[in-house]
């Protein structure tokens, strides 16, 4: 029997990561952020040989299929210098299969392929992907156009079988005419927040605004196609106009009313541009992936309000999944295997090893630790803590691939108490005091508090809180009566499910509240030595590491 390909995929751009997979068997996953603490790290030349082989397993075998991804950066100009780097630091098996797959194209393979579905209508929409010349994928329009012009959404009809592009959205790379919806969504967060990745606080800042308050006027939709007005190209370009300061009053106002219309334009004209794809393929089910799935409330609305019967988002919709993308694209369309692998669950980084856990609490007199080797004792002292209105981070197993914490790197607080959100926002994470923090909650119990009726355990859509249910749980419920929520049932993670049952047991609400675990603007934490560091220098109360659960000597105040 011919043992199964090794498969690596790269993605060389933006939010920068590796999959390395056995056949359909994935052995990890990873975004190159977590293990440099550079969040949204770029891809560069030396990542495999000072980055990824040293810390991650399998690197050291016989690749037997190499698929890496770029973009149109800069980067796509440094090939022979990654060439060079993979010749001098991996071991390629004879006859090696390689390609080098254009963006979108690597988006599809990672929303499709791992999805329940076995056929499907794809979506991709983003900033911008790969130029025209440099498109590894068939579509009839290419030809039709420039080869310097750019991808910002694609579109497919898929299939186990076979994926075929049935239209795109292309830039002409002139920047006074910027279009798209992704070009659209970033342009927005630029004149609010400066840096890389903030999409999530205008997100979260929008509920808080009138969207009808500046006048702004829907984006232009026609098909597929989706174009910024002459006026919001202006006032987005007034950057300093509405650049958040933290200040409240009639700044702040302008500031939310700018990001509810920015996002009222982006919601409605994703609608329409997903009717159109259904019009065009009668699909039941859509695959969602590109920067702007991260859009959870933009989601929900898919899911509510479009002929799709059900929809399907990735945990590591942006950039980074398509890493994983380009090891499904080498095991089907180069090694010619079928792709058994399905995105169930989101922990694909590597098992911390206990001998990891052990140096790093090694020596450390300032922490009182405590071990049990039962699951429940453990979950239970963590119910003790919560209900005492103590806030307690959780590192267990491998790590999340996306941008959610899911239970395995999370910070956990009591959603009842409304206290809470302010505090682990101003004190733990050090950010906006309008950032909304998610709720996670048992399966069969979801409908009783937020309107949902299917499982959701990527944390993807922002469902309704029941208005009933908000008062019970107000650290969870956004000012829009809205929840950015994880489900977990009884398959899911077996920690987190006890603790959500011990959780109900002692005070009948299933749900508590989660975040990241990490500070302001640094990645989620990935080893046990990082977990501990963000526990001292935080002023959280518990942190739960099977077995141990570990508190400070000198423990700071109740949230009251």
């Amino acid at each position: 029997m011919t043992k199964e390909p090794l498969v690596l995929g790269v993605n060389r751009t933006q939010d920068a990561s590796a999959c390395l997979m056995q056949g359909s068997t994935m052995l990890w996953a990873i975004q190159k952020e977590r293990l440099t603490r550079h969040k949204h790290h770029w891809g560069k030349i030396g990542d495999i040989r000072n980055i990824y082989l040293p810390r991650m397993p399998g690197l050291d075998r016989e690749i037997d299929v190499l698929v890496e991804c770029y973009s149109s950066d800069a980067e796509f100009s440094n090939l022979a210098g990654y060439e060079q780097e993979l010749a001098a630091s991996l071991r390629l098996a004879p006859g090696c299969k390689r390609a080098r797959v254009s963006h979108h194209l690597a988006h599809a393979y990672s929303v499709f392929h791992p999805s329940p579905f076995a056929d499907a209508a794809v979506m991709i929409i983003d900033g911008q992907g790969s130029a025209v010349s440099s498109f590894t994928e068939h579509w009839d329009g290419a030809a039709e156009v420039p080869g310097h012009w750019r991808e910002v959404s694609s579109f497919y009809r898929a299939g186990r079988k076979r994926l075929d592009c049935i239209g795109k959205q292309l830039w002409d790379c002139d920047n006074a005419g910027l279009v798209g919806l992704g070009m659209f969504y970033f342009l927005l967060t630029q004149a609010i927040f400066p840096g890389e990745g903030n999409e999530g606080k205008v997100m979260g800042l929008a509920p808080h605004g009138d969207a009808s308050a500046t006048g702004l006027p829907p984006l232009e939709v026609a098909g597929p196609r989706v174009s910024i007005p002459s006026v919001w190209r202006e006032v987005l370009r007034e950057r300093g106009r509405f650049r958040y300061d933290g200040a409240n009053g009639a700044r702040f106002a302008s500031v939310a009313n700018l990001a509810a219309a920015g996002q009222r334009a982006f919601e409605e004209a994703l609608l329409e541009v997903a009717r159109w794809l259904h019009r065009h393929t009668g699909a039941d089910n859509l695959c969602f992936a590109g920067g702007t799935a991260l859009n959870c409330s933009a989601n929900d609305r898919l899911l509510r309000e479009t002929p799709f019967k059900r929809i399907f988002v990735p945990p590591a919709p942006s950039d980074a999944g398509t890493s994983l993308g380009c090891a499904v694209y080498g095991l089907t369309a180069l090694a010619g295997a079928r792709c058994d692998y399905r995105w169930q669950h989101d922990y694909l980084g590597p098992e911390p090893a206990q001998a990891d856990i052990e140096a790093a609490l090694h020596g450390a007199d300032d922490l009182v630790v405590e071990k049990t080797d039962e699951v429940r004792e453990l979950c239970l002292r963590m119910v003790d803590l919560l209900c005492d209105a103590k806030v307690v981070g959780l590192y267990q197993g491998r790590s999340e691939f996306g941008p959610r914490a899911l239970g395995h790197r999370s910070i956990l607080g009591d959603p009842r108490n409304e206290r809470m959100r302010d505090w682990i926002n101003a004190e733990v994470k050090q950010r906006e005091w309008f950032r909304p923090l998610a709720p996670v909650v048992l399966l069969d119990r979801a409908g009783e508090y937020f309107g949902i009726h299917r499982p959701s355990p990527f944390m993807q859509f922002a469902a309704p809180v029941r208005r009933d249910a908000a008062p019970v749980v107000p650290a969870v419920t956004h000012v829009d009566f809205t929840a950015r929520l994880q489900t977990v049932g009884s398959d899911d993670d077996p920690l987190l499910w006890t603790l959500l049952n011990a959780f109900e047991a002692r005070t009948g609400v299933p749900v508590l509240l989660n975040t990241s675990f990490n500070r302001k603007e640094e990645p989620i934490v990935e080893t046990p030595a990082e977990a501990l560091e963000t526990f001292r220098r935080t002023p959280m109360h518990a942190l739960a590491m099977p077995p141990y659960l570990i508190r400070k000597r000198v423990e700071p105040p109740s949230v009251s």
